[in-house]
């Protein structure tokens, strides 16, 4: 968890890695989301750290907002960051609906 806290309110760039409408390659649910990683970074799963985007309804290749939350699993090592266009804002209960396509298979809480 400490390793996420430190982009809470910050303007972070992220990149593609699976486009909204695509299929996941294990599990075969679909992203209903841009679901990105923040480059240079690692996770406690030795990979990039996840970040789901927000008011995005396109498929796009990067985007560049600020981290509003974080998804914190408390059964998985794996936190995710919410990221959206500056000025924008999402309650917990909108955050919850849009990433629960993936978030289901998961207990967590949203740090602020």
């Amino acid at each position: 968890m400490d390793y996420s806290k430190g982009f809470l309110n910050r303007k972070v760039k992220v990149k593609m890695d699976r486009l909204l409408g695509t299929k996941h390659p294990k599990h075969g649910f679909i992203y209903c989301l841009n679901y990105w990683f923040i480059p240079g970074t690692i996770a406690p799963d030795w990979e990039e750290i996840d970040a789901y985007v927000l008011g995005e309804f396109e498929p796009i290749d990067e985007f560049e907002g600020v981290c509003i939350a974080i998804i914190h699993r408390t059964n998985d090592d794996d936190d995710k960051l919410v990221i959206v266009e500056e000025g924008k804002n999402y309650t917990d209960e909108q955050i919850r609906a849009l990433t629960e396509f993936q978030e289901r298979f998961f207990e967590s809480e949203i740090i602020r």
